[in-house]
């Protein structure tokens, strides 16, 4: 790559002011500097194909992902770009290509779509759908609890996209509140299916479990078998701690976590936060039954609960008036974590 001349300046759109300003053009691709107007911190851009890489989003263990502009189709896309120390390790680059194409099998509005993998150079890099405007993580950061009817509406939403991803054989096995993004519009998108496997997949009962202790599944834990109930239950656990602002097992080790979500009651989300109503209390509950068979035995029973407790949290509202309670369904029958 053609090395910028010592004394060159590179007009750059700061992504915190969005002033445009001018940087050194010593500067490598993707070293950064303070804006001269707000001080905060500015990427010199890197080129890939036809790819501008502008701005850091967010990074984790496989990769950092960068607001970036493709010049070609004139639009902004996300670039998740893969570190380079695990460029040469073989298990990690076929586990970045296994999450470009797990993704890239499902079409769903609540799913991040992915646009392409490639490499260029020593570089492997990831292009998807852009969702910057933060995460449901960040919600809680920020507002410690979030709206009952945020929580519904990302609960449905995301629900249906998992029950797309079933249809499709998949789990995605590590739901959690910063695998949950939204963009510009506020829609919420699944993200990082890092973890994901094929439903029909043989599982190995001594293989490390992975995932996030605070949203793990019992059955996981204990290796008895998983299965979307598992990822049902992560996603009631994330909307759990969205309404009540603490993870639904608090413990001063991961151990504890862990065994606290096989063996302690869950405290209901009404309990802890009485502004949440029975019916989104009662529909979480359910869902995170310690047992897998007295949860939801579907994805459609599960978002059918959560959409008559939207619908009376709304009627209430508007009317003042509590709704008629609906008959309940049948009955039917890298943060991670590591064990082994």
């Amino acid at each position: 790559m053609m090395q910028p001349a010592r004394n060159s300046l590179k007009l750059v759109a700061c992504p915190h002011c969005t002033a445009k300003v001018f940087i050194s053009g010593s500067l490598n691709p993707l070293d950064k500097t303070p804006c001269s107007k707000c001080g905060k911190s500015i990427m010199m851009p890197m080129q890939l194909r036809q790819f501008e890489l502008q701005s850091e989003i967010a990074s984790g263990g496989m990769g950092t992902v960068y607001r970036s502009f493709d010049t070609t189709l004139g639009r902004v896309v996300a670039v998740k770009l893969m570190k380079d120390e695990l460029a040469s390790d073989e298990d990690a680059v076929n586990a970045f290509a296994a999450e470009a194409r797990a993704c890239a099998a499902l079409n769903h509005t609540n799913i991040i779509h992915i646009y392409t993998f490639d490499q260029e150079g020593a570089h492997k890099y990831l292009v998807m759908e852009l969702a910057d405007a933060g995460s449901l993580d960040d919600r809680i950061e920020t507002h410690k609890r979030v709206p009952e009817l945020d929580v519904l509406d990302v609960g449905i939403k995301v629900t249906s996209a998992l029950a797309t991803a079933l249809k499709h054989g998949l789990l995605h096995l590590d739901i959690k509140p910063s695998n949950i993004l939204f963009n510009s519009d506020g829609e919420p998108k699944l993200v990082d299916f890092g973890l994901a496997r094929k439903t029909d997949a043989e599982k190995d009962n001594y293989a490390p479990v992975f995932g996030t202790p605070y949203y793990i599944a019992p059955e996981r834990v204990q290796q008895t078998g998983e299965s979307f109930l598992s990822d049902m239950y992560s996603l009631a656990g994330t909307l759990y701690h969205s309404l009540v602002g603490h993870v639904p097992f608090e413990a001063p080790t991961v151990d504890e976590v862990v065994a606290a979500q096989i063996h302690t009651a869950l405290v209901p989300a009404s309990t802890v936060n009485p502004e949440v109503s029975h019916a989104t209390s009662e529909a979480l509950s359910r869902a995170m039954a310690k047992r897998p068979e007295e949860r939801f035995q579907s994805y459609d029973e599960f978002r059918m609960a959560l959409e008559a407790a939207r619908s009376q949290f709304l009627i209430r509202h508007f009317t003042g008036q509590e709704a008629a309670p609906a008959s309940p369904a049948p009955r039917e029958g890298r943060s991670w974590w590591r064990r082994g």
